[in-house]
């Protein structure tokens, strides 16, 4: 349910340039999902700008995220962590002819 969004939400928050997958992920399931099931993700600017930060030299990055699933009265049915790499693009040198 969760797998894409995080790497979806930082490939758009970081715009082209960028490798972006979603490497690990780790759920703990705390109560029976009974009924319609939901989770927000949402990726902070703040952590959008350490990554852009974190590989400006060329370096990845392996950031942990995390979001609660709720039922429909607000109780949690699990906590899920997703661990998105990214990494800036190489710039792709000039080949000699």
């Amino acid at each position: 349910m969760t797998d894409p969004f995080f790497a979806l939400l930082l490939m758009h928050r970081l715009g082209e340039g960028y490798v972006v997958w979603d490497a690990a992920g780790e759920i703990d399931y705390v109560s029976p999902g009974r009924g319609r099931v939901t989770a927000t993700m949402t990726i902070d600017l703040a952590v959008v700008e350490q990554i852009r930060a974190d590989t400006a030299d060329g370096s990845k990055s392996l950031t942990w995220f995390e979001t609660e699933i709720v039922d429909e009265r607000g109780v949690v049915v699990a906590r899920v962590r997703r661990q998105v790499y990214a990494r800036r693009l190489r710039e792709r040198s000039a080949v000699a002819a």
